[in-house]
């Protein structure tokens, strides 16, 4: 790829971007479902791609900006940096553990329970389906088309030939699930109380239906000029320090990878050294020239282009091998992603419950990309701090999920599926005993309670 590929791809999608913002200003129906602009871009040049009708000159990266995107976003959450009360100890702790616990569960029930449905059931009734069809589900769902790429390749490798077609039919479905079904949630959470940050679309004011503020004095600043703009733009001065930590991020993990053999997310090294330079630039006096709404700003911008290279760059040309052992699993998978979200997820966060399961929601029927399309929604300044503290929780999770991505192909060909399916299993179990003995279970509480630092 070319600098002029990367220049075209990203005028096409600002183009996009642009119709899509006048599509929702205009039309009601996007408009009741609470649709942003950059969704609507992703889907019009979804269809309009090489998946579709192959008439816009994207180069063939654009399903690796999400990637990079993700990254620079994690850095903008690290150097708006923390706040941390003694006071509050007990909440914050509450709040980090048991959402850390709820995202290894998230992973657990599907690297579960998906293996133990392919071997009980599928297997069963139909006897020349082996026992890695079930993970099938979780590579699709909870790893998005990269990860079932690398297991169904792997699997390929060990004899199931046919593995990277399914798995990448269940990461399509996934993804479409995530958002559709995202969607869905999301009209019923703003009519029963769920949201706490966005009102019933019954009451909400024109501005945030169309996405235009017409009113001049409802129109808030985008940020403070903290540097002499004769010296140094203010933007390039913040958008300069996003960038030094996101490749500093992607750089660690390349230095980490090769001496140790361990893959860490780049977005979360990145979001780690962001928090290094944001705790120096407190001691230092460089944190007061440091605007955090203009950082905030950087990384909506980055969001949005997010979501539009997530969509447009979804692969839908999948063939179905296996269609009715095929269509039972996806059916029985999003019934673990519903249970995930509306039993567990109101049980194991307590304030803004709606808006951290969703993100989980998201990521867990697809990708990152769709957690944040689903968060930018009921969430659009992360209030209920659900980036914060994905970002902390992050390398925590990491092991579990690298375990079974490397692990399960080899475990469930080669008549080890017991044991990798009860591992998790105990994992599933333990995460609910945790939050039991540490009181972090709050299933009785109604689900119209308040928000994240509200309830005490």
């Amino acid at each position: 790829m070319t600098v002029n590929d990367f220049l075209l791809d990203f005028a096409i999608a600002s183009l996009f971007i642009m119709v899509g913002q006048l599509i929702r200003a205009k039309v009601g129906l996007v408009q009741k479902f609470f649709v942003p602009a950059s969704m609507i871009a992703g889907f019009i040049a979804l269809a309009l791609g090489n998946q579709g009708l192959n008439i816009l000159p994207f180069s063939g990266s654009i399903g690796d900006y999400p990637g990079a995107l993700i990254i620079l976003i994690f850095a903008a959450v690290g150097m708006n940096g923390f706040s941390f009360s003694k006071k509050e100890f007990k909440s914050e702790l509450d709040r980090v553990g048991s959402y850390f616990s709820y995202k290894v569960l998230a992973q657990a029930i599907q690297f579960a329970f998906a293996p133990l449905f392919g071997v009980l059931v599928i297997s069963r009734l139909f006897p020349e389906i082996n026992y890695g069809f079930g993970f099938l589900l979780a590579s699709g769902f909870s790893g998005g088309h990269g990860t079932a790429a690398a297991v169904g390749s792997k699997m390929a490798e060990l004899g199931f030939t046919d593995a990277t077609d399914i798995g990448m039919t269940c990461a399509t479905v996934g993804i479409l699930s995530g958002i559709f079904g995202g969607l869905f949630f999301i009209k019923i959470g703003t009519k029963r109380g769920w949201t706490k940050y966005i009102e019933s679309f019954q009451y909400i004011s024109g501005d945030l239906k169309t996405g235009l503020i017409r009113d001049e004095d409802k129109r808030g600043s985008m940020g403070r000029e903290t540097v002499a703009s004769v010296v140094l733009d203010p933007l390039a001065w913040h958008l300069a320090l996003l960038l030094v930590a996101s490749g500093a991020g992607f750089l660690a993990n390349g230095w980490i990878k090769n001496a140790t053999g361990l893959d860490l997310p780049s977005y979360l090294l990145a979001f780690i050294i962001a928090i290094v330079m944001f705790l120096c630039f407190q001691k230092t006096g460089v944190g007061h020239y440091i605007d955090n709404t203009v950082i905030s700003r950087i990384s909506g911008t980055a969001t949005d282009y997010l979501v539009f290279f997530g969509i447009a760059s979804i692969k839908i040309s999948v063939i179905v091998e296996y269609a009715v052992p095929l269509l039972m699993l996806l059916v029985f998978g999003m019934v673990l992603v519903v249970l995930t979200l509306m039993y567990f997820g109101p049980a194991m966060n307590k304030g803004s419950w709606f808006e951290r399961s969703l993100f989980v929601w998201g990521y867990s029927t697809g990708v990152f990309a769709i957690g944040f399309i689903l968060l930018r929604i009921v969430d659009p300044e992360n209030k209920s701090k659900t980036l914060n503290d994905t970002a902390l929780t992050g390398p925590l999770t990491t092991p579990f999920e690298m375990f079974a991505w490397s692990m399960a192909p080899g475990m469930l060909l080669h008549g080890q599926h017991w044991q990798f399916i009860g591992l998790y299993l105990v994992i599933f179990a333990a995460c609910i005993v945790v939050n039991l003995i540490f009181k972090w279970w709050w299933i009785k509480l109604p689900l119209n309670r308040p928000a994240e630092g509200e309830l005490k």
